[in-house]
């Protein structure tokens, strides 16, 4: 916990987020950078073979999420379930903390890579409790290389920040779109290896990649609760125990039935 500060703390209530810059450990970054790009292969010849330029949000040499491949990965787990990201979870969520979704977030040089405002909370579609969303560099970001941009709470218009804006489909993106104003938001540039920890009821964006490069992130969700289905008859996503009365649980601890 000493890595978190009682301001940082403060600020993510506040403000719906903050920042740890230069957390995560070189090896640990180039590990993970090496995977995200094994899966970005793997993820282009699956699109080539289905003649597919877009599936869901992700456009062919353009943007890709690769989501939940954790489980048979053990360098992704161990990062996972790292000290580090416990203590981001008690510091943010409390004592009990389950892992809910990951996935890397890969941008080719395209300029029109950009992503639209959205709470992370406006892709379930109905209520639940507030998680947590660690948005892992793992390039240096810039505005060039499209960078994410925060809206901190009190400039996105919402009278309670607990609240879960309506989202619409952007056409051509199929983006969900929850802000419309013209705050810019805050944008993040740090360098590989940082943090930005923020709330799914938090609106951001990111801009295009107008650089030659990849720009690279690996986003870890948790949450203070299994989240279910609507109807509460199933899991939405993922709830496997992070934390248990404040004690960091090991990989393999056994998670929520489905």
């Amino acid at each position: 916990m000493d890595l978190i500060s009682a301001e940082q703390i403060e600020q993510y209530r506040r403000d719906g987020y903050f920042i740890l810059e230069s957390v995560i450990p070189d090896v640990v970054v180039g590990a993970l950078r090496q995977e995200c790009m094994r899966y970005v292969d793997s993820f282009e010849r699956e699109m080539e073979a289905e003649g597919r330029l877009t599936q869901g949000i992700n456009h062919y040499k353009r943007r890709y999420f690769v989501a939940n491949r954790s489980a048979d990965n053990r360098i992704m787990t161990d990062f996972l379930h790292s000290e580090l990201m416990a203590d981001i979870c008690r510091a943010t969520l409390g004592e009990d903390a389950y892992l809910f979704n990951e996935q890397y977030v890969v941008k080719a040089a395209d300029t029109d890579s950009k992503f639209a405002w959205h709470q992370d909370s406006g892709y379930v579609g109905h209520y639940h409790r507030a998680y947590l969303s660690c948005w892992c560099a793992l390039d240096d970001m810039s505005i060039e290389n499209g960078t994410i941009y925060v809206l901190p709470y009190g400039r996105d218009g919402r009278n309670n920040s607990d609240d879960i804006s309506d989202h619409t489909v952007e056409a051509g993106t199929n983006d969900k779109v929850g802000y419309h104003g013209d705050d810019p938001g805050d944008p993040a540039i740090v360098p590989a290896g940082s943090i930005v920890v923020f709330s799914s009821r938090t609106f951001h964006r990111s801009g295009a990649n107008r650089t030659d490069n990849y720009r690279r992130s690996y986003l870890a969700q948790y949450s203070p609760e299994p989240i279910m289905s609507k109807d509460g008859s199933k899991l939405w996503q993922r709830a496997e125990p992070i934390l248990r009365n404040g004690v960091r649980c090991q990989p393999g601890y056994p998670p929520i039935a489905s």
